[in-house]
């Protein structure tokens, strides 16, 4: 019997996970699932403790400071999220000698390359965000000898609050809709995420750093237009604007498309396509 704890697990990816992980909570496998109501991942003794109560092989770290431009002004709860708790997750499972996947994100990187970015790509993240994510990468993979850390990027999911839902909407609402086109990246349906970390689980964790989207790249913009197209909306024009044409507190990476070659040698994987698993979100939420 493996015990996977799973943290944050009332976000996006956290929420896809307990979905899927219902096929699998037998009796190999027995999944728990924490947010900060149940744990607070911030108190060091509490996740000593719980890990230790509940003979936690595997940990799944979803949790995490995510509003980007907010974390401009509040960098002292960004790094306690994003690097402390982190640290005192990967301290625990060292303790107990298990493993632990820690999700990561594309903002580790400042966006300057014009090729995919390899797993070791020299990083240079450009906002809070970005520094504390990273500064909790180093801190996982320092605490937990077992650890594997997966960057991804552009979430979304029929579940919680993100771009597709906000351009679903807006699309309903207006006339016209300007949205940035000069930042190259690759939406990630949580879902998919959430499977191949289901799979990696069964086959064992190797650790490492690893790259996780889907395939192919699009700009913001085109991502829109798909959203639309899909959802079959067409009463909205979406106009492509420059980055400096819609400023925000934080600076986003204008390309940080990521290279998926090692996880998919590494865990015998396929990838769908970006709008193929847009299609299907979309689907879902209908």
């Amino acid at each position: 019997m493996q015990t996977i704890l799973v943290t944050g697990s009332n976000g996006q990816l956290g929420s896809e996970l307990r979905q899927l992980a219902t096929a699998m909570d037998d009796e190999d496998y027995h999944f728990i699932f924490t947010d900060v109501a149940e744990l607070d991942i911030t108190d060091r003794q509490a996740v000593c403790d719980f890990v230790e109560q509940n003979h936690v092989n595997i940990l799944i770290n979803c949790a995490a400071y995510t509003a980007v431009d907010k974390a401009e002004s509040d960098p002292e709860l960004a790094d306690l999220l994003n690097r402390v708790a982190p640290g005192y997750l990967a301290e625990a499972m060292d303790a107990v000698g298990g493993t632990m996947i820690q999700v990561s994100t594309d903002y580790v990187f400042d966006g300057t390359a014009h090729v995919p970015y390899m797993e070791d790509a020299p990083t240079n993240p450009t906002g809070v965000y970005g520094r504390t994510k990273l500064a909790g990468e180093e801190e996982v993979i320092r605490g937990c000898t077992g650890s594997m850390v997966i960057r991804t990027a552009w979430l979304y999911s029929t579940y919680g609050n993100n771009f597709v839902k906000t351009m679903l909407r807006l699309g309903r609402e207006r006339e016209s809709l300007g949205v940035i086109f000069d930042q190259i990246g690759t939406p990630t349906y949580a879902r998919d995420l959430a499977a191949t970390i289901l799979h990696i689980v069964q086959v064992g964790i190797k650790p490492g750093v690893y790259h996780y989207t889907n395939e192919g790249v699009c700009s913001w913009y085109d991502f829109t237009r798909a959203i639309h197209r899909i959802a079959g909306i067409t009463c909205c024009e979406v106009k492509p604007l420059h980055t400096e044409e819609y400023p925000t507190p934080a600076a986003r990476p204008h390309y940080s498309v990521l290279d998926k070659t090692k996880i998919k040698e590494a865990f015998g994987i396929t990838i769908p396509w970006w709008e193929d698993s847009l299609r299907e979100c979309i689907a879902q939420m209908k």
